[in-house]
Order: structure tokens, then sequence, then C-alpha cells
């Protein structure tokens, strides 16, 4: 299996104060781009938990060879 890499990042802000949310871009070695979706999850803290849990779960499931 080869070596991967996850990209991976977090912030919390105050929901009132977001516009909107953009994709992050990613330059690979050979010059091509990809782009990455970027996740709005919003609520209590505890509900921003639960859904992040459910959200990694899922990711997985997209690699089941992994």
């Amino acid at each position: 299996m080869a070596k991967l890499a996850l990209i991976y990042g977090m912030r919390l802000f105050p929901a009132d104060e977001l516009q909107e949310v953009r994709e992050a871009t990613v330059v690979l070695k050979d010059g091509r781009t990809a782009r990455i979706t970027m996740h709005l999850v919003e609520g209590s803290l505890d509900d921003i938990r639960k859904q992040f849990d459910q959200s990694i779960a899922a990711f997985f499931e997209f690699y089941p060879e992994i």
C-alpha cells in the first residue's frame, strides 16, 4: 500500500460571522492541482463533535481498501 497523506484543517468561528466557505487547493509535485471540499458543521460543541465523528467515519468508508 502506498504511503498516504490526509490533508486536514479545523477552526471554530461564531456561526453568525460566516459569509461563505470556499474550496482549498492542493498543488501536487507534478504540477497538477486538486481541490478539497471544505465542510461546515454548525451547532453546539456537542453537536459539532457528533457530526465530525460521523463525517470522519463516513470518509473512511469511501476507501474500504485502506
